[in-house]
């Protein structure tokens, strides 16, 4: 299925690595091990590389980040809502499948029916992964690569995965999982290997490799190395309005698409210190919410919605707004197309922007440089943003919502593409910030091992 040897190429040297038609292969790294670097080369997305030998399957499917990302610029540049009288839901789910009929059972397994009948960007982010999957299962191909699989699935997409998934291989259908924690290892791989430091470290039967795996992997170290005591003093500079308790109240909210109904009579109050957990289905409504509070959903004015005590629609712009929130979010990490440097995309936090169209200040400058130091990626600051890698990038999203320290913290799924240390030390930090009453968090995750205490109140969506 996949032979490599003797491959070289900018931080990723691989000796010897085959994975045999007959086997179900996972390979697992921390976000700077070389895992992503040796995932585009398989899937032909590096090209920088020499090999003495590599052996690829002629019609390989890939369900990446990536690739999701190319369908979506794709659709924004289909984007026709200038020339209609209403918003462009964009290209038809069900265009994106072949024989979609044929795959019927696997389409409900994965609770995509109704979903196929919406336009692509009436999708929720876990939607549009599924539907990744899809495209790539009903075009035929003999081998499917996917990059962590589980990552913006709810649990029952999670547990239906882990049934189609060995069914198909099992059917002949070679597949290649990457995952970067340990608790997203398949159960039903028949063979383990592990990244470290560009090299794969181990391999072999999983069932051989998995305690040693699972050893090497949670001795890496996390990259946030954030002191609360140095928020607390930046924070003193930020503009922190405290004569309102209450943040934000949503009566009898509603959201929808066209005709579909994703929410209704939803009331939610948040005031200081009331970090709100918000969890349920992927197509739910949780990102859309989010999307009207953030003011990034034309249905923000047309609810009953007050922020920091004035209503929604009031005379206040969306700059208005933003300046005392910090966001991560899947629309906001796929929304950064444009050009621009790592440093540029943390400073760009401080002006609530998706780029910079200011020249910062040299002191702006010097604190996106702190912020880099703390995620221990200073010397990343010159690389242009699209050139990181999936789990940098969303560090560098998290430093640019944390860098003026807001008084609303509003993180839609922010360990996507992070590894298991990375995910541990954010939501470590996290629990500082809503102890020290830094922030008040907005969280929504679908991963149940990210449920700290520090939540005092949960949304829970159906």
């Amino acid at each position: 299925m996949i032979e490599i040897q003797g491959l070289s190429a900018r931080e990723l040297h691989i000796d010897r690595f085959v994975a045999q038609p007959d086997e179900a292969w996972c390979i697992i790294g921390a976000n700077f091990s070389g895992l992503t670097q040796l995932c585009d080369v398989i899937t032909g997305e590096q090209v920088d590389f020499r090999a003495e030998l590599l052996r690829l399957p002629t019609d390989l499917g890939v369900c990446s980040f990536k690739r999701q990302q190319e369908i979506f610029e794709a659709e924004i540049r289909k984007d026709n809502t200038d020339f209609l009288d209403r918003i462009d839901p964009g290209t038809p789910a069900r265009d994106f499948l072949t024989h979609a009929e044929d795959y019927r059972e696997l389409i409900d397994l994965l609770a995509m029916g109704d979903a196929l009948d919406r336009g692509y960007r009436q999708l929720s982010s876990g939607q549009s992964r599924k539907l990744c999957l899809l495209q790539q299962i009903t075009r035929g191909v003999s081998c499917l690569v996917l990059e962590n699989p589980y990552e913006g699935l709810d649990q029952p997409s999670c547990l239906e995965l882990d049934r189609i998934l060995p069914q198909l291989w099992q059917q002949g259908l070679g597949i290649l999982v990457f995952v970067n924690n340990t608790g997203d290892i398949p159960h039903w791989c028949t063979h383990l290997a592990a990244m470290h430091d560009g090299t794969i470290a181990l391999q072999g039967p999983a069932e051989t490799m998995l305690p040693a795996v699972k050893m090497l992997l949670t001795q890496q170290p996390g990259r946030f190395l954030v002191s609360v005591e140095e928020l607390r003093k930046e924070r003193l500079t930020a503009d922190n309005d405290t004569t309102s308790p209450n943040l934000l109240t949503l009566n009898k909210g509603f959201a929808r698409y066209g005709e579909v109904e994703v929410f209704n009579n939803l009331d939610l109050s948040v005031n200081r210190g009331d970090h709100t957990l918000i969890t349920g289905p992927n197509g739910c409504g949780k990102s859309t919410l989010l999307q009207i509070i953030t003011g990034d959903h034309p249905l923000c004015y047309t609810n009953d919605l007050y922020l920091f005590g004035r209503r929604r629609g009031s005379g206040e712009s969306v700059w208005d707004v933003k300046k005392r929130m910090g966001i991560v979010s899947p629309d906001l990490h796929r929304n950064h197309r444009i050009s621009g440097s790592a440093l540029a995309v943390v400073v760009s936090g401080l002006f609530n922007s998706i780029g910079l169209y200011v020249r910062p200040t040299e002191g702006q400058q010097q604190l996106g440089r702190k912020w880099l130091q703390r995620l221990t990626l200073a010397d990343k600051a010159g690389t242009a943003f699209r050139q990181l890698s999936y789990g940098e990038q969303r560090l560098i999203l998290l430093a640019r919502a944390l860098i003026k320290v807001p008084t609303l913290l509003i993180l839609d799924e922010p360990t996507q593409g992070l590894d298991e240390p990375n995910r541990v030390a954010l939501l470590d930090i996290l629990e500082q910030i809503a102890a020290e009453e830094l922030c008040t968090i907005l969280y929504v995750s679908h991963r149940q091992d990210e449920y700290r205490s520090f939540f005092t109140q949960h949304v829970q969506f159906t």
